[in-house]
């Protein structure tokens, strides 16, 4: 198993963007695809309920409305529904906003923080280099960054634990773990940080696991299971977006090299499809 302490996850989807298939998969189609906009809920038998990322709110469209964060709403087309945000999700796991103590924030993008003025009781755990990556940049910069400031509320600083332990290298599944830096985020083994950055500077993914499987939440690692399966990287044209394409690709071949050597494990992209409509949809992931 990959933790020392057993949690209940439910994945959902608050929104979806479009893109073209071809731009995230070497290969793949020119017409626009659905990307839902992945987040999850984690039961800790101590922390309670945790949210890692919350997709998508109607937030996103307020701070969009007007140049120049417009460009991002214009690039990136957004469809959400008020029953689709991860507060409507909670509430059908008998969960209100305020049982929520910590948001993980796997990295700054829009689709990603949207939500987290939703959770007014919650505290935000990131790796520190994600924030300080975006957190000084002008309003042209920060929408390439895909940040969007006002999406975060006033006292973020106040309620911020950046992760500050030292990564490790980690070896419990074994020689051959591809990752270079994990962070033990609770100190207990319950839950593990992955340094999985390229796409955005310091994007952080999570190793955990319930009582039945193990799952790495690997955030935009890729934009599909199709992806580290086939070998298939995105096109050219998504370094675009990217924080640095060379540590991108990096990570991409350390997920293929995951999934091809430890195959038990559930691999979990945020925009995955597929991942959220055979383990999500607020079912327990145990099956």
């Amino acid at each position: 198993m990959l933790t020392t302490t057993p949690v209940e996850l439910y994945l959902g989807a608050a929104g979806y963007c479009t893109h073209p298939e071809f731009l995230t998969l070497r290969g793949g189609r020119l017409s626009p695809v659905p990307f839902p906009a992945g987040f999850a809920c984690i039961i800790h038998p101590v922390h309670g309920p945790i949210l890692l990322d919350t997709g998508y709110s109607s937030r996103f469209f307020e701070e969009t409305a007007h140049l120049p964060n417009a460009l991002y709403r214009h690039i990136t087309p957004v469809v959400y529904r008020e029953e689709d945000s991860a507060v409507h999700f909670l509430a059908g796991l008998e969960l209100k906003a305020s049982d929520i103590r910590y948001i993980i924030l796997s990295h700054f993008h829009g689709d990603h923080i949207a939500g987290v003025r939703d959770f007014p009781e919650a505290q935000f755990i990131y790796l520190p280099r994600a924030y300080d990556a975006v957190r000084s940049l002008g309003p042209i910069a920060a929408v390439k960054a895909g940040f969007l400031a006002g999406l975060l509320p006033e006292d973020f600083m106040a309620k911020s634990l950046p992760v500050t332990c030292q990564p490790e290298r980690w070896t419990r599944i074994g020689g051959g773990f591809p990752f270079d830096e994990v962070y033990d985020i609770f100190g207990d083994g319950s839950l593990l940080g992955v340094d999985v950055s390229g796409h955005a500077e310091g994007m952080m993914g999570l190793l955990l696991r319930t009582e039945e499987h193990d799952y790495f939440l690997c955030a935009d690692a890729v934009w599909s299971s199709r992806a580290f399966r086939e070998q298939r990287r995105p096109h050219a044209l998504a370094g675009i977006i990217m924080s640095d394409r060379q540590e991108y690709h990096r990570n991409f071949d350390r997920l293929v090299q995951l999934h091809q050597q430890f195959s038990h494990i559930r691999i979990v992209p945020s925009h995955c499809r597929d991942v959220l409509d055979t383990w999500g949809a607020g079912g327990r992931n145990d099956e």
